[in-house]
C-alpha cells in the first residue's frame, strides 16, 4: 500500500474508534469534538483514480433541510 493510502486508511480508522469512544458512556465530548475536528482536517487528498473522473461531492439528491 502506498505511504499517502495508508495515511488515509490510519486516519479513517482513528475516525472511526474516536466515534466509538463518543457513544460510550461517560465519553468527553469536548474532546471528541476537538480531535474529531483536527483529523478531519488532517485528511489527505485522495489518491489519483480513487475516485471516479468528474466526481463532484457536491453533486446529488438534497439533504434534508437543504433547499433546492
Amino acid at each position: 500500500m502506498c505511504p499517502r493510502c495508508e495515511d488515509i486508511v490510519r486516519t479513517f480508522v482513528m475516525l472511526g474508534d474516536l466515534a466509538l469512544y463518543a457513544e460510550t458512556s461517560g465519553a468527553d465530548l469536548g474532546f471528541v469534538d476537538a480531535v474529531s475536528a483536527s483529523l478531519a482536517a488532517s485528511l489527505p487528498e485522495p489518491p489519483p483514480g480513487l475516485l471516479p473522473p468528474g466526481y463532484d461531492p457536491s453533486d446529488g439528491p438534497d439533504h434534508p433541510g437543504q433547499g433546492s
